[in-house]
């Protein structure tokens, strides 16, 4: 079974027919960015971009061009795939929704033909795939399937994706157990963010990820600066990379146990709309990318008692040198934490994604780094191959 993908239409591929963007299609069905291959390709970038924006089944099998290997197939498959090109009857019916995802299944995976099934749902739901379920991590592409907002509601008796959340766990009446069971298991918007509040204050719970080092790098260079310049530069970058370390260890502690307080959480429904405030709505939707970074006024609260304890323990300039590694150690979370969930990582990182993701889909009570798993494993709490799925009601 292929990726989950965009529909992508013929003339939307078309567009892409230069070096700086250079798509091309194979079977008039998969649409494959070959961007980065031009400089790469052995026979030289000219040959792919004479068919930018065009099908190659043809040039690809053509014997007196070049015959590729089968490796080429599953390089571009694995490499380099991005969507699948709509059939007329797709494009008419589907694309309605931009964000119409479609599962091609394979009668034939190994034949060149191509022998194709569509799934002509209406949307991109997939009643194969419950995201509500903890199970062993799905595959990356199964994140995008959109939850059922009708089905879900009737099945799980939670919250409507139809209606502002916040009052809904303010006024649901829920009981703890079921209230952390729910909220901690996954569901998919699929259409941006679901509301919040459904208010003026909506903007108020939408932080895109650039906001963070756009917004912070200069603060925490120009307080790094009046250290440097008033401390010995080893001295300067000894504290700072103190702080950093420490950050390390705070990152762990909040996120075991502030944002998941979970157990000592009050029973009662107040408590339980700040828990989701503060965590739960990110467990509920973790795919959003509106809340998965911390907004500028929730970091600065949860920030100043830190300040205010650094800057009471050490002299000023030292203070300064330390709170700023900490503050980088922060940014670096925070990017880093959006990246986790949707940005295609190199290999290296590829575990700590899959590390972090299954916090998310196979148990939330282990796996509380974040950045690393350092503190995961000095404080018995990381989550391997052989950790128990959590527990599905």
């Amino acid at each position: 079974m292929s990726k989950i993908l965009p529909l992508i239409t013929l003339f939307q591929l078309s567009t892409h027919n230069n070096k700086k963007s250079c798509w091309v299609s194979l079977y008039h069905r998969k649409i494959y960015d070959v961007t980065q291959f031009l400089d790469e390709h052995p026979a030289g970038s000219q040959l792919i971009l004479d068919y930018a924006g065009k099908d190659v089944t043809s040039i690809m099998s053509d014997i007196m061009s070049h015959e590729h290997s089968e490796s080429s197939y599953e390089i571009l498959d694995e490499n380099y795939l991005v969507g699948y090109l709509a059939t007329p009857e797709e494009q008419n019916q589907l694309l309605s929704n931009p964000n119409h995802h479609v599962e091609v299944k394979l009668s034939d995976p190994n034949h060149p033909s191509y022998n194709y099934v569509y799934d002509y749902s209406t949307s991109n739901c997939n009643s194969d795939f419950d995201s509500t379920h903890f199970q062993e991590l799905p595959t990356y592409d199964k994140l995008s399937i959109q939850t059922d907002y009708s089905s879900d509601y009737k099945k799980h008796k939670f919250l409507d994706l139809n209606k502002p959340l916040l009052l809904q766990v303010l006024y649901g009446h829920f009981s703890k157990d079921f209230y952390l069971d729910q909220v901690h298991r996954p569901r998919h918007y699929g259409k941006g963010s679901a509301p919040l509040f459904g208010n003026f204050l909506e903007p108020l719970s939408l932080t895109p990820w650039w906001i963070v080092p756009t917004l912070w790098l200069p603060v925490d260079f120009y307080i790094l600066s009046i250290a440097l310049a008033n401390l010995p530069l080893y001295y300067s970058l000894s504290m700072f990379a103190l702080g950093l370390f420490i950050w390390t260890l705070i990152e762990y502690c909040m996120h075991r146990f502030l944002f998941h307080l979970d157990h000592y959480l009050p029973n009662n429904s107040l408590a339980f709309m700040i828990h989701f405030l503060l965590h739960g709505v990110h467990h509920f939707l973790p795919m959003d990318k509106q809340r998965l970074v911390m907004p500028p006024t929730l970091f600065v609260a949860l920030c100043f008692p830190f300040y205010k304890l650094i800057f009471s323990i050490f002299p000023y300039y030292i203070a300064c040198a330390a709170f700023s590694g900490g503050f980088l150690g922060y940014i670096i979370y925070d990017v880093c934490h959006y990246s986790l969930h949707h940005v295609g990582l190199p290999k290296y990182l590829q575990e700590l994604k899959k590390y972090h993701l299954e916090h998310h889909y196979k148990n939330y009570e282990l796996g509380f780094g974040v950045t690393s798993k350092f503190w995961d494993k000095i404080f018995n709490t990381e989550l391997t191959p052989n950790s128990a799925v959590e527990k599905n009601n």
